[in-house]
């Protein structure tokens, strides 16, 4: 795929994802906070399913969402994407800049929303702060896929498995969450929503800052200015 078209499909996944993003969080603000279709059933069966087991495997899951885990992970993708030292320190900065400033993002939106979680008797977890978007899911989100960029642009064979592994690990932060009482799954697709959102923007922001610089550096055996 050419670099335009990377371009190109990174800003209507990004415009796409942001759309779905602002009508749920527009249900989610108009109902008060209220579960939405789905999240009360969901929440019910994770209830009735909750084995000493399943919690214990469940709260080790949670536990690597959030903390040093996913930003080890997003500098893990910049060494990937770099290639010499320079581009691996550069690559790296990126990425964790790239998960710093969506944690930001993420957090100015949970404060506007102000969604209250489900009730503290369902929870089996520690939890604190608003519930819309997780943050657990949005930075697991985050870290998974700046990792599946790195590994689809510098893993030319058997990048499916990892690839695989990064993404349900990913999913499964999420899902932990509602799992453990302390989302609503509306919470958890809200913050998968605006994880592919802010990674498309930054990818394509990252597309057209390489394709410019790369553009305005002087051919090899060209006259310099």
């Amino acid at each position: 795929m050419r670099r335009q078209d990377r371009a190109d499909l990174a800003g209507s996944t990004a415009v796409g994802a942001l759309v779905a993003f602002v009508l749920l969080a527009l249900s989610v603000k108009g109902r008060g906070g209220a579960p939405l279709f789905g999240d009360q059933d969901l929440l019910a069966w994770s209830v009735g399913h909750r084995p000493p087991v399943g919690v214990s495997v469940a709260r080790a899951v949670t536990y690597t969402g959030t903390g040093l885990v996913p930003y080890l992970l997003a500098a893990v993708a910049g060494l990937l994407i770099g290639r010499t030292l320079r581009q691996r320190m550069v690559a790296v900065a990126a990425c964790l800049a790239c998960l710093a400033l969506g944690q930001t993002v993420r957090y100015s939106v949970m404060s506007l929303a102000a969604r209250p979680r489900p009730a503290a008797e369902n929870w089996v977890t520690h939890a604190s702060g608003w519930s819309f978007p997780s943050g657990h899911t949005t930075t697991s989100a985050m870290a998974a896929g700046l990792l599946t960029l790195a590994i689809l642009v510098r893993a030319p064979r058997g990048r499916a498995g990892f690839v695989a592994v990064a993404l349900i690990w990913g999913a499964l932060v999420g899902l932990s969450r509602v799992y453990l009482g302390v989302h609503w799954f509306s919470d958890v697709l809200g913050g998968w929503l605006l994880a592919l959102c802010w990674l498309s923007l930054c990818t394509y922001a990252a597309i057209r800052l390489v394709r410019r610089t790369g553009t305005a550096t002087p051919k090899s055996g060209s006259p310099a200015p």
